[in-house]
């Protein structure tokens, strides 16, 4: 094992890192994909030092007494903060863990976990299983494509462009907005006391719909939902296209919205977020503004490395 601890600036390069894990409490940390060799770069360190660890190809950053399940240990305040950036391959599969320092992670095609208690986490383009946990840190991903777990306690999650195979997401007071595909016979699944819930998907989805609020607003732009009332609680409910995907959302007292895009994503859509000409990304950030004004309106993330 080749082990460092870095108090000042310094960047380290590897031959190879075939899993990251990464614990930091305040700051900010940058996990980036890359062609090039792995490489960590630490721009600032204040309070203890981080330990950087490189054994049997597994690349650990954090502090000693700091372990992924011991985040919440460090609710009382703490005055350590870095600013670190890595570049791993695109497979790499990848942990990060933080207090309040924000993360993002950007290009991976790995199984990528997150945890967070205040810190906000950015996931940009990334593949694969993805598994968020956040007390009261906001996500938004754009461009995610596969299956993603999210609880939170009062984050709000947002999801813009990409396809979804499968979305299981649980929060207590936290929100959610999506502008997304879902995938051939993919799963969103949505259950919330308080947040408020808004999608918009694709004309042409298929899926099986079953929207529930006992106090929240509804509202729909498909015609087959059809709405009813039953034991106190309102429901939306019907089957879009062929129905070889489920859709169901459960809130007690948050609003619930469902909206329509006008046509499918394509590739080029997924690729620069907008039509020929636009900035990249500016569709992207177009559609979610609109999804969360709508939903949110209530209408019916020591040497030579080897």
């Amino acid at each position: 094992m080749t082990r460092w601890t870095i108090d000042s600036p310094a960047a380290l390069d590897f031959d190879g890192i075939v899993a990251l894990r990464v614990r930091i409490v305040a700051g900010s940390v940058a996990v980036l994909a890359t062609a090039d060799k792995p490489r960590l770069e630490v721009t600032e360190v204040s309070g203890q030092p981080l330990l950087v660890t490189h054994e049997a190809g597994i690349l650990t950053i954090g502090y000693e007494d700091l372990s992924w399940n011991g985040l919440r240990g460090w609710l009382k305040p703490q005055r350590h903060s870095a600013n670190i950036t890595i570049m791993v391959q695109k497979d790499c599969p990848t942990q990060v863990g933080v207090m309040s320092a924000s993360a993002v992670v950007s290009g991976v095609s790995a199984r990528t976990s997150l945890k967070s208690v205040s810190g906000d986490m950015t996931l940009d383009g990334v593949a694969g299983a993805v598994d968020v946990n956040t007390v009261s840190g906001n996500v938004e991903a754009q461009d995610l494509n596969g299956q993603v777990v999210f609880h939170s306690v009062s984050g709000d999650l947002t999801l813009a462009d990409g396809c979804i195979g499968g979305l299981d997401a649980k929060t207590m007071g936290g929100g959610l907005t999506a502008d997304v595909a879902l995938g051939p016979a993919g799963e969103m699944k949505v259950s919330t006391l308080s947040g408020d819930v808004a999608l918009r998907l694709p004309v042409g989805t298929d899926a099986r719909v079953d929207l529930r609020t006992k106090s929240g607003r509804m509202h729909s732009d498909f015609d087959a939902l059809k709405p009813s009332i039953s034991a106190g609680t309102k429901s939306l409910a019907g089957t879009l296209g062929t129905g070889s995907g489920k859709l169901t959302v459960s809130s007690m007292s948050g609003d619930v919205t469902i909206l329509r895009r006008s046509r499918r994503l394509t590739p080029e859509d997924l690729f620069d977020g907008g039509e020929p000409g636009e900035p990249a990304g500016s569709r992207a950030e177009e559609r979610t503004e609109e999804a969360a004004t709508m939903g949110m309106g209530g209408s019916t993330e020591e040497g030579d490395a080897r």
